[in-house]
């Protein structure tokens, strides 16, 4: 039935041109028919022609239309919605710019040119509904939220301050693996909606199918701690489907999403951490708040530690405190395996962690 319909298009097709080209041609040849006659006749020759060419093209058009109803039927209302869209206002773009291009008198720019301008057009708009559906959505999730907070209401409709609503935090891979993220949440020290990304959510379910046994165990544990968040705790955790397309990196992805939802990453990634900085992202730095709560160590200080290995430089040696902060010891080659008192002589604090620096109190007491 389809193949009979693109027939019947194709013939009406040929027999209009032929009936609004062709007697021009004749008047070329000086052909004297009525000019009636060379419209029939137009009509009938364009008819036949381009029915004679459907033998040899009408299979492959039947098989481009199917292929896209296929796609049509595949792809998410989401996507249709919004390439439609597009698609409408790039017809209507096309149609003021052609309506300017009919008082020029050239015939390829009054004629010619608008067929390849609505096409082009009408291509871009779809391409671009299409592939920044994600960030329309969230252009109006965004607007709708910023509506409510100027009007003072929640999400129950609650009257609130609109400085006090907090922002929503949005958590990367590595702070799902790392799985404190759930305890922070249970203490209620991290406020607002915590946002999992597909994408993150993706690359876990490709950590936890991985052949090496340590990622693999990695990944189900952020599998674990996901359920945790969504099922045992007070916290409301949402999914978000978008993606983008044109980036590659998961992190890149994880900036561009915070700057798009005016959000928060939480990391425990040192370098993300930095790229968030850098482009003026607020970011929320795991490690930083572990060091924060860890009990301070002042230069001078004594403290009693097991000397594990020997450490980067010469006649060093490695201890750790039971919340896993590097010691290490000046001298402290000679006491591997051993427990000893230490007197702590400096502590370097980053995001990447803290390293407390001392000597053993014996050596001192030489001294």
């Amino acid at each position: 039935m389809l193949k009979r319909i693109v027939q019947l298009f194709i013939v009406i097709t040929g027999g209009t041109v032929g009936y609004l080209y062709i007697p021009e041609l004749f008047s070329m040849m000086d052909v004297t028919w009525q000019s009636w006659i060379q419209s029939v006749a137009g009509a009938i020759i364009g008819a036949l022609i381009l029915f004679l060419l459907t033998f040899w093209v009408v299979d492959y058009i039947v098989n481009f239309l199917r292929w896209v109803e296929d796609a049509l039927v595949r792809a998410p209302v989401a996507d249709l919605l919004f390439g439609s869209l597009g698609l409408i206002v790039g017809l209507i773009i096309a149609y003021l710019v052609n309506n300017l291009l009919q008082d020029i008198e050239i015939k390829v720019v009054s004629q010619i040119l608008p067929i390849f301008i609505t096409f082009l057009l009408g291509y871009f708009g779809f391409q671009v509904g299409f592939k920044r559906k994600d960030e329309f959505l969230n252009l109006l999730t965004i607007a709708k939220r910023d509506k409510k907070a100027v009007e003072g209401e929640d999400d129950q409709g609650a009257m609130v301050d609109a400085s006090l609503v907090p922002k929503e935090k949005i958590l990367d891979t590595s702070v799902i693996i790392d799985g404190r993220i759930a305890d922070i949440c249970e203490t209620h020290f991290l406020e607002g909606t915590i946002v999992i990304p597909q994408f993150v959510l993706e690359e876990l379910q490709h950590i936890a199918d991985s052949s090496d046994g340590l990622k693999r165990n990695r990944g189900r544990r952020g599998l674990d701690i996901l359920n945790r968040l969504q099922k045992d705790l007070p916290v409301k955790v949402e999914i978000y489907d978008g993606d983008f397309e044109e980036v590659q990196e998961v992190d890149s992805k994880l900036v561009k999403l915070a700057k798009l939802m005016n959000g928060i990453v939480v990391t425990n990634d040192f370098n993300l951490n930095k790229v968030c900085e850098f482009q003026n992202v607020q970011v929320l730095n795991i490690n930083d708040l572990a060091n924060a709560v860890k009990p301070v160590v002042l230069p001078g200080e004594e403290m009693s530690i097991q000397v594990i290995k020997d450490g980067k430089e010469q006649r060093q040696g490695i201890g750790y405190l039971d919340d896993g902060t590097m010691i290490v010891v000046e001298e402290g080659k000679d006491y591997i395996g051993k427990t000893i008192e230490v007197i702590v002589t400096s502590v370097l604090q980053t995001s990447a962690g803290r390293m407390i620096f001392a000597r053993p109190k014996s050596l001192e007491k030489a001294l």
